[in-house]
């Protein structure tokens, strides 16, 4: 088949289409990995400063409660938490974007699929 042919069909169209996507997913991936490593890295440097973690010997934080609660009052253990749901986080917002791919695509299969695993991933998150 010639490449005249294929564009008639469409197929290079959605190759580039399904390239673009991913390039946008990998930027994404890659900015939640350095915005949680910097929040990381700032709960340390802080921690490092300050001498203490915030919280009382052998506590910390682990609830999405404390965490924010934590965050809002500069205690570095809490930023260092942040840091690592933001992380978490990131691969998530993969299964997210995909999810608004697939619809766009018009593949209920995926969509279906992909939904479970989303709504999967967000009830773990409030399981004890």
């Amino acid at each position: 088949m010639t490449e005249k042919q294929g564009q008639i069909t469409g197929k290079p169209q959605t190759r580039d289409r399904a390239a673009e996507v991913e390039l946008a997913v990998s930027r994404w991936l890659r900015a939640g990995v350095a915005i949680s490593g910097a929040v990381i890295l700032a709960g340390l440097i802080y921690f490092i400063l300050r001498g203490d973690s915030g919280y009382p010997e052998g506590a910390y934080p682990t609830a999405l409660s404390d965490i924010v609660t934590g965050v809002a009052a500069l205690k570095p253990f809490a930023l260092m938490m942040a840091g690592l749901f933001l992380l978490i986080l990131t691969p998530v917002l993969r299964v997210a974007i995909s999810l608004f791919v697939f619809l766009a695509e018009k593949d209920y299969l995926y969509v279906l699929l992909t939904s479970f695993v989303l709504l999967t991933l967000v009830i773990s998150f409030f399981l004890p």
